[in-house]
């Protein structure tokens, strides 16, 4: 009897008196509800007062894991991606394994393009969880951008294993095979996606698709996803840029010009459209309008394209010996470029002068890269 009596005294005094439990819990009432304000006001996007009430709660009590986060993600939002590390880095150190730290730590080493980093803390999530689904999709993204196709495919299909239309692994998985240059499978996944969405599709899912036909060279069936498109935003550059070159794929250089000019429309200053444009005019036959192209590109920056348009000018107006001193400066800044040693080689032809075209022809073969185009012309050179 006296034992018990003894022991339970011993755990009496153990206990804190009731005003201190009551501050205890008046201490933890005041940071739910700085809490709850905080992260009212971050998704309010009002960041000042969201930091001043994670920092208010940390008066309270250092290093609590909901103000550390709520900070972490507070600078995340600002792109202070250092900043949030930090604050993220300090609540796993107090309190290992939170799931909200390791999310925002991972995605600010993703938007610093430390996929590695990234890969590494997603994982340490993994190995208690491996079926989060908003997890499994990062990872393979991040295994995406560091070209491991294996690995992110292999996570992607997981993800399609668990959620058969899953859209993100939908889209990443066009991504990934695009990346590859395998068009195909890409356009399996994309086209997948149009299925799913017809009615309200995104219109980056339309622009992939007929990226796709662009790559494969089936070139009409891009024309109608970049038109459509154009339907639901007629000033967006990629579906412009898509049907331009559509165009030019198809060899209708006058539906082609159309949309580089309507791009130059929204902007004046693209040297790579205006050389774009230029080559469009260039093969209509209409060389003034050409030049007055590649020279507004040359003048914002000196531009390779644009210089080799105007070369080519000269050789179709007969100016041999002009396209063939362009040419060869050309040659010296693109040396592995084989269609510039075939320009130069038909100007010699052209001039009568056989050897010189043989010489260029064969200096092209010494850099030891094989090209068919060159190799055939040189053929019928020496027959």
């Amino acid at each position: 009897m006296e034992d018990l009596l003894s022991t339970t005294q011993l755990s009496q005094q153990d206990f804190p008196p009731d005003n201190a439990l009551a501050e205890i819990d008046e201490q933890s009432n005041e940071i739910a509800e700085l809490s709850k304000k905080g992260y009212q006001f971050l998704k309010e996007n009002n960041i000042k007062a969201a930091e001043d009430s994670f920092k208010q709660i940390l008066d309270l009590e250092d290093n609590n894991n909901y103000a550390l986060v709520g900070l972490g993600d507070s600078a995340r939002k600002q792109n202070h991606f250092h900043d949030a590390i930090d604050f993220y880095s300090r609540c796993l150190t107090y309190h290992p394994g939170n799931n909200y730290a390791l999310f925002g730590l991972a995605d600010c080493y993703k938007a610093l393009n430390q996929f590695h980093k990234a890969i590494e803390i997603w994982e340490q999530y993994l190995v208690h969880d491996d079926r989060n689904i908003t997890v499994l999709t990062r990872v393979a993204d991040a295994y995406r951008k560091i070209r491991d196709f294996k690995k992110s495919k292999q996570l992607y299909l997981k993800v399609l294993d668990m959620e058969e239309d899953n859209a993100y692994a939908l889209i990443g998985l066009g991504h990934l095979h695009y990346d590859f240059k395998e068009y195909r499978d890409a356009l399996y996944y994309w086209t997948k996606m149009l299925d799913l969405n017809e009615s309200a599709v995104d219109i980056r899912v339309l622009t992939s698709i007929g990226n796709c036909h662009r790559k494969l060279k089936t070139f009409d069936k891009g024309v109608y996803y970049f038109e459509r498109a154009l339907e639901m935003d007629p000033k967006n550059f990629y579906a412009l840029f898509g049907l331009a070159d559509c165009y030019r794929g198809m060899n209708q250089q006058y539906r082609s010009v159309e949309y580089w000019n309507k791009i130059l429309e929204l902007d004046p200053k693209n040297k790579v459209i205006l050389t774009r444009a230029g080559d469009a005019y260039r093969n209509t036959g209409d060389y003034d309008t050409a030049t007055e192209y590649y020279q507004k590109a040359l003048n914002i920056e000196f531009d390779l394209y644009a210089v080799l348009g105007l070369a080519l000018i000269s050789k179709g107006q007969g100016k041999f010996e002009e396209a063939i001193s362009s040419l060869t400066r050309i040659i010296q800044a693109d040396p592995k470029n084989y269609r510039l040693y075939i320009d130069l080689a038909d100007c010699y032809i052209k001039l009568n002068q056989k050897q010189k075209a043989i010489d260029v022809l064969q200096d092209f073969q010494k850099l030891g890269i094989r090209s068919q185009a060159v190799a055939e012309m040189l053929e019928k050179l020496l027959a």
